[in-house]
């Protein structure tokens, strides 16, 4: 189990299609500190470095959820990714 299973698990657990967490909130959530690098935009950014495998990322996506800091710096903002239509 990876630092960031337990994230993709609430993720999958939530109705809405968008919701907004703290860093405190996804710390509780983890059960461990967030590392510095996730007060960086880019760290949630989901489209970043796809080639490089980014634990975060890949709990959000799991879940069906792209994530997005918030411009308040302390908080993440997870919207459910939207399926294409044919």
């Amino acid at each position: 189990m990876n630092d960031y299973d337990a994230l993709r698990d609430y993720l999958m657990r939530q109705k809405q299609d968008e919701l907004v967490l703290s860093f405190e909130q996804i710390e509780e959530i983890i059960g461990a500190a967030l590392p510095r690098a996730a007060h960086r935009a880019s760290w949630w950014d989901s489209l970043r470095s796809p080639d490089i495998q980014m634990p975060q990322r890949e709990a959000c996506l799991a879940a069906g959820f792209v994530a997005t800091r918030m411009p308040d710096g302390v908080s993440v903002r997870f919207r459910k990714k939207s399926e294409r239509r044919r």
